[in-house]
């Protein structure tokens, strides 16, 4: 379900790389965002890189980009690639298979 953003969102393209599957990475991205009232999505790519949306304040996108450079515990981040775009307005977020 999508609707207008509200003025001040963003929205953040990120494409993770090494080892981020099989570590809770998606799980670990879903709670962060939620604790931050962030929406947008989050799966694996089948080249074994992480990809994920992340649409809200300008603040709270920082925010999450930054947590993705460490992600959880048991992964290792290698890059953040990161793409600004329009936002969607999407209303909450999700683990996309």
């Amino acid at each position: 379900m999508q609707n207008s953003s509200p003025p001040n969102s963003i929205r953040a393209h990120v494409i993770v790389s090494r080892r981020v599957q099989g570590v809770g990475y998606r799980f670990s991205t879903l709670d962060e965002a939620n604790s931050r009232g962030i929406t947008g999505w989050v799966r694996n790519l089948p080249d074994g890189r992480v990809e994920a949306v992340f649409e809200g304040t300008e603040e709270t996108v920082t925010e999450m980009i930054r947590w993705c450079d460490q992600g959880p515990p048991t992964s290792v981040v290698k890059d953040v690639f990161v793409e600004y775009q329009k936002p969607e307005g999407l209303q909450q977020f999700d683990i996309r298979r």
